[in-house]
């Protein structure tokens, strides 16, 4: 996996004006931030992606639709644009991203693993079918569309929810409620 310098924040998200590696802040716990975009469909299908065997952090479960870390400098929008880009080959113009917030969430994926991200999430219609998606393989092992009614129940059914990315279920239940509120 390759590295990239990001910005440090401090606890409330801020900047510090230091920039570090991305390996090193997760290796120190240092507070950065992140992209989150989540498709949807008009009949509230929601798209999630199945993490690359490879990855450093929760290899080959299912998680948020594109994702990745903003880049030393980057504006969050640049961030997603990009991340979407390059994670399922999609150009998405600015005005069809939607922000809906930020999410701190702490994570220790494994020891010596410490992810303090401040989480810039944004909301978009996806438009075109999944099978014209360009995976980017060492990222993206898949994606599949789910009911957002069929995640409600496997937020709560361990056995199913074991196959997705831990995220906090209140960061969960925010997320089917934005997606949700604009069906």
């Amino acid at each position: 996996m390759s590295d990239e310098l990001i910005d440090i924040l401090d606890e409330h998200g801020k900047s510090t004006g230091e920039i570090r590696l991305k390996s090193e802040a997760h290796q120190l716990g240092l507070y950065h931030a992140s992209v989150h975009i989540w498709f949807f469909t008009d009949d509230g299908r929601i798209l999630f992606q199945k993490r690359a065997k490879n990855k450093d952090s929760f290899p080959d479960l299912w998680d948020v639709s594109v994702a990745g870390h903003i880049g030393a400098g980057e504006s969050p929008e640049n961030s997603a644009i990009r991340e979407i880009e390059e994670e399922i080959g999609i150009l998405v113009p600015v005005h069809k991203l939607e922000f809906i917030g930020t999410y701190l969430a702490k994570k220790i994926p494994k020891p010596d693993f410490l992810d303090n991200e401040f989480h810039y999430i944004y909301l978009s219609k996806l438009d075109v079918s999944i099978k014209k998606l360009k995976l980017q393989e060492e990222e993206v092992a898949g994606v599949i569309l789910f009911d957002s009614n069929d995640f409600k129940n496997i937020l709560h059914n361990p056995i199913k929810y074991k196959d997705y990315v831990p995220h906090d279920l209140e960061y969960y239940h925010f997320i089917l409620k934005e997606i949700t509120n604009r069906l």
